[in-house]
């Protein structure tokens, strides 16, 4: 029943809509942030370099911050960035689909967590691993363990 529900297209597309809403009040507002996100779905453009990219863990935490929160764009389905990563600041163009989004999180508490399965060509997850990659980001924060016991 919860795998079909988180599964069902209305329920990605409420919550698509609410990541969409959260991160233009962040942006609008000019608030530092950061989401949590299956890092198989990122578009890097130019590519890093695989020194760089191999550091990356499946789910990966990008902070939106100064230049970075600055050069960010939201369109329908995507967030792009600006942002430089290793020791020279390799830069790059950081392109998400928004239902790649697992958390975002401000001041290190996460204000949104998506649990939502997308089974569309938006997002090449597959189910299984959807709920699993997700229980893992929500698990990820100590702060999370805490409101999942109550």
């Amino acid at each position: 029943m919860l795998t079909s529900m988180l599964s069902d297209e209305k329920f990605c597309d409420i919550m698509e809509n609410n990541i969409r809403d959260i991160l233009e009040y962040l942006l609008f507002e000019n608030i530092n942030f950061s989401i949590l996100t299956n890092v198989s779905e990122v578009d890097f453009n130019p590519p890093l370099p695989s020194d760089i990219k191999d550091t990356f863990k499946s789910i990966t935490m990008f902070v939106l911050a100064g230049y970075t929160l600055e050069s960010a764009m939201l369109n329908d389905e995507l967030l792009s960035f600006e942002a430089g990563f290793g020791a020279d600041n390799y830069g790059s163009l950081v392109t998400i689909p928004t239902l790649a989004i697992l958390q975002i999180i401000v001041e290190d508490t996460p204000i949104f967590i998506n649990l939502s399965i997308p089974v569309n060509k938006k997002i090449r997850k597959k189910e299984a691993r959807g709920v699993k990659k997700s229980m893992e980001a929500l698990l990820s924060n100590p702060e999370n363990k805490k409101l999942l016991k109550k």
